[in-house]
């Protein structure tokens, strides 16, 4: 698996200091007219040049139309003791994000919002708004917040990311540090590609674009030639973190999967078979292939299918184990493979497992229930 970076906040570098100079140099922007004051009515777009390609006519047309979705987002702690909006609360990260929905949905990374207690929201006309955070799915880097907006919001159009192909026309759109929105555009590279979410666990079937996503871009929305969201960028592969023609974005078949679970839960909803399990590199010290089962949860599932606890004496030598090699026909050798099987499933379906007991193979039928994270 190659190993990648997230690209927006926090990522190395970012200080106070660096946060204050931006956001001066937003309301610098603002103030002497490169943005719109508050109340004043945009002026209408200019027409386009005659000359212009289809092609070009088109990303223009995309850019226009998708640029009002598209939010900057930062991300503060107030220390504990201290007063909200105090001098002593530090920014934490900043990224972009898209309006889901016309209720104040936000759809960003899951990095860009770690590890703060504040949020706030910046349109693509300068508004700013203190957001709430609905939901967070690390393992796929993907967040939600809410806003109370005044005005009526533009949500983006979500496409089908599973009919994607290589070579396809792509946009990234994103709002870094507040400073208007930014346009990247690009192809698809490749199709199906595995990166490490910042939980540790693989985010499958994501998508490799050529497309510049620059620190600050992560967490808004990849497009197609018809202005809709095919997926979430969120990672660069590259040694310097700048953006070095290797981008990523989350496909928008997890997307729609998972932001409707964190707006109505609060969190993803994950399968589990009932047992916690040994780490990868306990198991290749015993010199044993699969996922090891160190315990079997009291009235699983698992516990009903006939599934138990590592054995092992008063001196820790292990007596007998039951080791995982396959579900639903799947091999699973790592702690992560058995992740990404379960991952497409949902508490309450049911599974075949496979696993090893004194050197003999069993299979037997588990109904998954909801694992508690």
């Amino acid at each position: 698996m190659e190993r990648v970076r997230a690209i927006s906040e926090p990522f190395e570098g970012f200080s106070t200091r660096r946060f204050v100079v931006w956001a001066l140099l937003y309301w610098a922007l603002v103030a002497t007219g490169c943005g719109p004051a508050e109340g004043e009515t945009p002026k209408p777009l200019p027409p386009l040049p005659a000359e212009l390609l289809d092609s070009e006519r088109n990303t223009i047309e995309v850019f226009r139309r998708v640029a009002p979705s598209v939010v900057f987002v930062s991300n503060a702690t107030t220390p504990r003791g201290a007063f909200r909006f105090s001098a002593d609360e530090l920014p934490q990260g900043a990224g972009s994000g898209f309006v889901w929905d016309d209720q104040g949905h936000i759809v960003t990374n899951y990095h860009v919002v770690h590890g703060g207690n504040r949020f706030t929201v910046t349109m693509a006309d300068g508004t700013t708004y203190e957001a709430d955070l609905v939901g967070i799915a690390p393992r796929k880097d993907l967040a939600v917040l809410r806003i109370e907006p005044d005005a009526a919001l533009r949500p983006v159009l979500v496409g089908d990311s599973q009919q994607l192909v290589v070579g396809q026309k792509v946009l990234a759109i994103g709002n870094p540090f507040g400073l208007d929105s930014t346009l990247t555009t690009g192809v698809i590279s490749a199709l199906g590609r595995e990166i490490e979410s910042i939980a540790g666990t693989r985010i499958e079937d994501v998508i490799q674009t050529d497309a510049s996503i620059n620190p600050g871009n992560s967490g808004g929305p990849l497009l197609d030639s018809g202005g809709r969201v095919i997926g979430v960028t969120t990672a660069i592969y590259s040694t310097s973190g700048s953006s070095a023609g290797i981008g990523f974005a989350v496909p928008a078949a997890t997307v729609a999967r998972l932001v409707p679970e964190l707006i109505e839960h609060g969190r993803v909803k994950w399968a589990g078979l009932g047992v916690r399990v040994m780490p990868d590199h306990i198991a290749a010290q015993w010199g044993v292939i699969g996922v090891v089962v160190r315990d079997v949860l009291p009235g699983s599932a698992a516990e009903d299918a006939g599934m138990r606890s590592i054995d092992v004496d008063r001196l820790g030598n292990v007596r007998a184990l039951d080791v995982i090699t396959h579900v639903a026909g799947r091999p699973v050798v790592r702690v992560v493979d058995l992740i990404d099987v379960l991952d497409d499933f949902e508490p309450g379906d049911s599974v075949k497992v496979r696993f090893d007991r004194d050197g003999r193979s069993r299979e037997v039928e588990i109904a998954l229930g909801e694992l508690q994270n």
